[in-house]
């Protein structure tokens, strides 16, 4: 038999229809209250797998108010947390608490993105960068060659 706090099923078929649906939501929210981060970022798909968020939380990629957080740091309503996955970095904030893992039309009622356009777009802009390639066989380049790659570089990617 499922236990809801000290509520058993069986209990709360006794309790009437009406008032049995509230308890339900009751209950079901005060077991949600305490929720890890690893978790919370998982079921909010920021994170593909939860070991994965673990593994982030783990190395300090995830902050609350430039603090590093361990993954089973508790999710509070309001936090507002940094989190950095390869070169995106993203702020979310919490809004509600979400156990398990829904589909990302209903995840994003959960958390609010507060990460500014120039970090979004910035992100993406390095998939857009031009490659430098050098012609297969023409082996290792001159010393003026690789100045001329250094400028080019410099040039094309605002490095003093």
């Amino acid at each position: 038999m499922r236990r809801l706090s000290s509520w058993t099923v069986e209990t709360l078929y006794q309790v009437p229809l009406d008032m049995r649906v509230d308890l339900i939501k009751f209950v079901s929210m005060a077991e949600i209250e305490k929720l890890r981060i690893d978790k919370y970022l998982w079921a909010i798909r920021i994170f593909k797998t939860r070991s994965l968020a673990t593994d982030a939380c783990k190395a300090g990629r995830v902050k609350l108010s430039g603090q590093n957080v361990k993954p089973s740091h508790e999710v509070k309503v309001g936090n507002v947390y940094h989190v950095q996955k390869g070169v995106e970095k993203k702020v979310v904030k919490v809004t509600a608490l979400l156990e398990r893992r829904v589909d990302a039309k209903t995840a994003v009622n959960f958390y609010e993105d507060l990460t500014p356009l120039e970090e979004t777009y910035g992100y993406k802009a390095v998939y857009h960068a031009p490659v430098l390639k050098r012609d297969r066989g023409t082996g290792r380049p001159t010393k003026k060659e690789r100045r001329e790659i250094d400028d080019l570089k410099n040039e094309v990617w605002g490095e003093g």
